[in-house]
């Protein structure tokens, strides 16, 4: 691709692109002992969408805009003349993703491995909106639990907030259909842009999902959910002693009601593991 990696093997597929395990060999030539990269790319059935690749350039864009240590690094964005397909170049990492590890905890994460996921990946997304940027789709699969810390990735379905890198074309991502429909926000299924208070929500799925191994709302999506009232329905998980109103609001069906903050959840993660007393305690009140 673009003359200068070559791709080796696919590391994984989504919605919309591929990722590739690529050799930088330009690095190579230079004798850099580790010229591995991965490599993003759109799918061959997305490729074929008008303004495709208009929207890798925003993800590139957007991620690009992000320097944070629990934040994917991006390297390049080009386009290979002999196949005029878009990529992106980034980091390699190497560890599980999110859902690959809550698949090894039926019961969900005990405490300490609980924050010690759940805080830098509240501060990598509280850093992305500090720095104007949307995630648009938090999912377990978009977090890697990498070798030298945890790393939120994917911007692909994200957005700038209003007034923020104002030359970039305002795509609408809907009629792409690509949402991971169990964590999207009831009003982006039914058509509105992704916001902060979206990405809450899918972060206080995600957040329930490794606090109780299970998925708030059964896998159903959040239209079906809220046909079916399933909200009334929502137990504290065990092991939330405290903290337990907030990640609920995060859950809100209403974005008006979603009145969760990213530092009030974050600072749930930041107590210490709750005493047998206060277990107790909670599972009597709560």
């Amino acid at each position: 691709m673009g003359g200068r990696y070559l791709v080796e093997r696919l590391l994984g597929v989504g919605g919309m692109g591929a990722v590739y395990r690529a050799r930088d060999l330009l690095r190579e030539q230079f004798g850099d002992p580790e010229p591995y990269i991965a490599l993003k790319t759109l799918s061959d059935d997305f490729a074929e969408y008008p303004d495709a690749h208009a929207l890798l350039y925003t993800e590139f864009a957007l991620t690009a805009r992000l320097s944070h240590r629990h934040v994917v690094r991006l390297y390049g964005f080009d386009v290979d003349a002999d196949s005029q397909r878009a990529f992106i170049t980034l980091e390699l990492l190497k560890g599980p993703t999110l859902d690959q590890l809550l698949s090894e905890r039926p019961d969900g994460l005990a405490w300490g491995e609980l924050c010690e996921i759940a805080v830098p990946l509240i501060e990598a997304l509280a850093y992305s909106h500090s720095r104007g940027v949307i995630h648009g789709d938090l999912k377990p699969s978009n977090v890697i639990l990498a070798e030298d810390g945890l790393r939120l990735f994917d911007y692909g379905l994200g957005q700038p907030l209003e007034g923020v890198m104002k030359n970039l074309p305002r795509l609408s991502r809907n009629r792409f259909k690509a949402w991971t429909t169990r964590y999207a926000a009831p009003e982006l299924l039914d058509g509105a842009e992704p916001s902060k208070a979206s990405d809450v929500y899918a972060l206080g799925c995600l957040l329930y999902e490794m606090a109780s191994g299970r998925h708030p709302f059964r896998r159903l999506s959040a239209k079906q959910a809220r046909a079916m009232a399933l909200d009334k329905e929502l137990r504290r998980p065990p092991n939330l002693a405290y903290g337990w109103p907030t990640l609920r609001a995060a859950l809100a069906f209403d974005a008006n009601k979603r009145t969760a903050r990213l530092t009030q959840l974050r600072d749930i993660f930041r107590r210490p593991a709750p005493s047998r007393l206060q277990r107790w305690f909670g599972r009597a009140h709560g």
